[in-house]
């Protein structure tokens, strides 16, 4: 009863284990956190009976136990989780290789308290002991697993690191089996007991600056990395301004010549003086840009929406627009533009992309109220659409599509609202403007 007892208090060292696993993991969760507790509990609890049982009926050492119970706690941790393998198993591994330098630290002990075999099973006041420092090493790891750890799993930036950092818990792992005395005795001669929980405790804090050094350097490189993407969505976002403030400028001379067209005709038509007025016509023709004119009242939407018009046209993409807007905006100007050439951009894209048949396109625009503007773009698609936790994925490079990430910032500056919405090769954008007022 007592080797049953020792032995399932040492695996017991499960609980707090999985609990430290699963900290940094709540939004990568494949089922709810009540059925995951209800399933891992109980699961923890019944292979640490049954390892207990194991060694103690079969007179089977339990530092043997501990590789297939941790097997199979792993595997049934990886399989709850909605997140690559490479990083789950790094997490479960650097928590496996923190509770072994405790483990190691706890041989030592219950050599002093034991003058049997000092190595394992251990007395059951050591084991309680091991139980409760690893418990206390969770209590202390909470916040840095709920918060950096957390935000380590986040980035991108350095995903393929994940394949590599399961070497490093790996090895202290191995460190600590081969720490583990075979004769237990040796550990009286002189201070090597002493030592030897030295090296333990020493092992323990070298992998945690291991980890506050890798955590230094992703932090960095995120930093980096987020910086890079800021940049270069504003220099994107510049380009498109200065393309709109080309196109809206362009419309707005053509107006301006327009009338200055129209006195000219009206002067030759009013003289009779009609093969004058033909050679004049065919001249000037030539001298207005291709851009649709009259969709809206406003200008400038008027010119972005004849701008893709005429795009829309040159690749026999179908489209329709309904514009019901003023000429007076209760949200500004350049930002509906910009929100409409994102997503007009965005649609001419993936249209391209689509089976000639299918192709489509509709833009609707309207005021609610007096201080919002409702704005919808749908078009199809053929493909794949990437999206990672709502964000969606670019196409064309790595990481996240600058234009949806900027219709999304510009709809949200002043308490609006974006949805996209996609399926049945489909994909629509829905945008509230509010008021900056």
């Amino acid at each position: 009863m007592k080797e049953f007892l020792c032995s399932t208090l040492e695996l017991m060292i499960l609980l707090p284990g999985m609990l430290l696993a699963f900290l940094p993991m709540k939004q990568h969760l494949r089922m709810h956190l009540t059925k995951l507790m209800a399933l891992a509990v109980p699961l923890t609890l019944f292979l640490c009976l049954a390892g207990g049982a194991v060694s103690c009926f079969f007179s089977i050492r339990l530092i043997w136990l501990f590789f297939p119970v941790i097997l199979i706690a792993g595997v049934f941790y990886v399989h709850t989780l909605k997140i690559s393998r490479w990083k789950s198993i790094s997490v479960f591994l650097a928590v496996c290789a923190a509770f072994s330098c405790l483990g190691g630290a706890a041989v030592a002990i219950n050599g002093i308290l034991s003058s049997e075999d000092p190595a394992l099973p251990f007395l059951p006041g050591v084991s309680l002991s091991w139980f409760l420092m690893c418990c206390v090493f969770t209590l202390a790891a909470w916040h840095p697993a709920t918060h950096a750890a957390r935000r380590l799993l986040e980035e991108e930036a350095f995903a393929q690191t994940w394949y590599v950092f399961w070497i490093l818990p790996l090895m202290f792992i191995g460190l600590n089996l081969i720490m583990v005395p075979k004769n237990p005795d040796i550990l009286d001669w002189g201070r090597l007991r002493s030592i030897y929980i030295l090296i333990s405790l020493s092992l323990l804090a070298l992998l945690l600056l291991f980890y506050a050094l890798f955590y230094l350097m992703a932090s960095s490189l995120s930093r980096n990395d987020r910086l890079r993407r800021e940049n270069q969505f504003l220099s994107m976002q510049q380009a498109r301004y200065d393309n709109l403030r080309t196109a809206i400028e362009e419309t707005r001379k053509a107006r301006h010549d327009m009338r200055h067209h129209f006195n000219t005709m009206q002067s030759l038509a009013a003289r009779k003086e009609w093969e004058s007025l033909k050679e004049y016509l065919s001249d000037a023709q030539g001298s207005f840009p291709d851009i649709e004119l009259g969709l809206c009242s406003n200008t400038a939407v008027d010119s972005v929406a004849g701008h893709y018009g005429m795009l829309y046209r040159k690749q026999d993409i179908p489209f329709s627009f309904e514009l019901d807007l003023p000429c007076k905006l209760p949200v500004p100007e350049i930002d509906l533009c910009l929100v409409l050439s994102n997503l007009l951009e965005n649609a001419l894209e993936a249209s391209i992309k689509t089976a000639p048949a299918r192709r489509q396109i509709k833009v609707r625009a309207r005021l609610h109220s007096d201080h919002m503007a409702l704005l919808s773009v749908e078009n199809t698609f053929d493909g794949d659409i990437r999206e990672k936790e709502g964000i969606f994925l670019s196409s064309k490079r790595r990481g996240e599509g600058v234009g949806l990430q900027s219709v999304r910032h510009i709809a949200e500056k002043n308490g609006g609202y974006s949805r996209f919405l996609y399926g049945n090769g489909v994909f629509c954008a829905n945008v509230i403007l509010r008021s900056s007022k």
